[in-house]
Order: C-alpha cells, then structure tokens, then sequence
C-alpha cells in the first residue's frame, strides 16, 4: 500500500467517523430536544395565515393562480 493509498483509506474513515459522529449527535439533539413529539404540529408549522395548509397558494409558470 503506497503513501498515496494510506492517505486516501484514512480519509474516506475519517470522514465516515466524522460525518457518522456528527449525525448521531444530531439524532440524540433531536430526540433530547423533543423533535419526534408532535409530528402534526411540526408539519403545520411552515404555514400562516395568509397561506393556510391545504389550499395552494402558488402556480407553476404558464398555469392560472389557484383561486382561494
């Protein structure tokens, strides 16, 4: 195994170890933080009331706006 081989094996490790460290801490902040609780509440919680959930708000290009 040359020098070049050893450098890129402890890179690929070392960012696994890195990257798997760092979503493990995310996954125990998310549940600590109570995350996981209330799933319908998190899934409301992007909308306001000038856009109330399940009404289209928006069109793509070229289509009429939805009407409210």
């Amino acid at each position: 195994m040359s020098a070049v081989d050893l450098a890129l094996f402890l890179t690929v490790i070392g960012s696994i170890v890195l990257f798997g460290g760092a979503a493990a801490l995310a996954l125990g902040w998310a549940f600590k933080s109570g995350q996981f609780e209330n799933f319908q509440h998190g899934s409301q919680s992007i909308f306001g009331p000038d856009e109330p959930p399940g009404e289209p708000t928006d069109a793509f290009p070229g289509e009429p706006a939805p009407r409210p």
